[in-house]
């Protein structure tokens, strides 16, 4: 298996430092770019491959996608690799109005980078061949490879998501085991269960209020902004040194409001997104979860099937039918399926343990980061606006102490 460069899952690989003869991939969604007009229009993305993988076309590659690639290799993931977590994509915005801005653009990007990186991290995903297409070929043959999927995958991207929406409005039920009567009764998996829906809610409740965080810092911004352009007009009126003073004060306002939207755009990118992927990421193992409720109902329904096959071959024996050399074929033929179902679901089971490790692991890490970046902004924030308003107190005092 090879190794790659390390990486938090909430940012891109970065460029590995080890030597050369160290196995690689590093992987970089970057430059988004808009083509087409109208309806039809879209948003491209470079997407650039470092590696000293033999299996790879070479050191460096370079190829254009946009979001309708990637959900292609989303979708296949997601039917090869049955107990894995298939990372999650970004939503498809649908406001049209919003498609199109610089902050959603962004955001998308990133997200996407993230969606791949944590691909090329896996150690079973990092193998797969529908991964090297998408890293490798052009577009045409990437087209070609998109328009050729049959059933659920020929589906266009707006269907797609649809069809993921309602899948996960079914998730809540065949995981709970409101689907009876098959389910498994497991303690530890239904204590896991239980987490992983009140870690869903829990984020959910977070990351909502992550965003109202970031909207306020924007609203005091354009307050300020407005406040600074309005004092500024008034110190002119004035003109002497109380006007100098209105007029550095609605400076310093203007300033401020800089600040803040720029902290309002780290806001998002660092903690608000960031919490929101985890959504998504619980809402991925929710969608494995159903998979391994319907593994295991498959593998239990075929199992009863077989007893009943078995106490009717039994009873075609002693009776010496003529049909009990159809039913013994019947019979090893269901004791087949029978087993790959089990073994399946077992297989389903095993990866899901792992997984679960590896997902606790890496949001530590993760969610751990983004709480940081949140401190660290509002600490270097608070500091920069206590100065800024604590320099005009000697001028203002000056102002009224003059006017005494």
């Amino acid at each position: 298996m090879a190794m790659i460069a390390t990486t938090s899952l909430s940012g891109s690989s970065q460029s590995p430092r080890s030597p050369s003869t160290q196995p690689f991939l590093s992987v970089s969604v970057t430059d988004p770019a808009k083509l087409g007009n109208g309806v039809q229009s879209y948003i491209s993305y470079r997407v650039i491959t470092r590696t000293n993988l033999p299996e790879y076309q070479g050191p460096e590659k370079i190829v254009i996608r946009r979001y309708s690639d990637f959900i292609w290799l989303h979708d296949r993931l997601f039917e090869k690799y049955k107990g894995i977590f298939i990372p999650p994509l970004p939503e498809k915005n649908a406001v049209e109005k919003f498609r199109f801005s610089a902050e959603f653009i962004e955001m998308r990007r990133q997200a996407l980078d993230i969606f791949v990186n944590r691909i090329a991290l896996h150690p079973q995903l990092q193998q797969s061949e529908d991964l090297k297409t998408f890293l490798q070929v052009d577009e045409e043959t990437m087209e070609r490879a998109r328009s050729q999927e049959t059933g659920i995958f020929k589906k266009k991207p707006a269907d797609f998501m649809q069809i993921f929406k309602d899948v996960q409005s079914k998730v809540s039920d065949a995981v709970l085991g409101k689907e009876k009567p098959v389910e498994e009764s497991n303690p530890e998996y239904e204590k896991l269960k239980n987490y992983i829906f009140e870690l869903e809610e829990d984020l959910a409740e977070a990351q909502k209020h992550a965003f109202r965080l970031v909207k306020r810092h924007k609203e005091l911004g354009q307050s300020l902004s407005d406040f600074g352009k309005a004092i500024k007009l008034l110190g002119a009126c004035e003109g002497n040194s109380l006007g100098k003073a209105f007029s550095e004060l609605g400076s310093k306002s203007e300033m401020l409001s800089i600040k803040l939207q720029k902290e309002a755009h780290n806001l998002l990118m660092k903690f608000a997104e960031p919490l929101k992927d985890y959504v998504r990421a619980v809402q991925s193992i929710k969608a494995t979860m159903a998979e391994r409720a319907t593994a295991f109902k498959h593998q239990y329904e075929l199992a009863e099937t077989i007893k009943l096959k078995e106490i009717n071959l039994d009873k075609l024996m002693l009776i010496r039918s003529d049909k009990v050399g159809e039913a013994e074929i019947e019979y090893r033929e269901l004791k087949v399926e029978g087993e790959e179902a089990t073994k399946k679901y077992e297989m389903i089971v095993q990866l899901m343990n792992e997984e679960i490790v590896r997902f606790q692991e890496q949001k530590t890490w993760d969610v751990g980061v983004a709480f940081h970046e949140l401190a660290k902004g509002q600490a270097q924030l608070a500091n920069e606006i206590a100065d800024a308003w604590r320099s005009l107190l000697p001028k203002l005092e000056a102002c009224s102490s003059a006017q005494t």
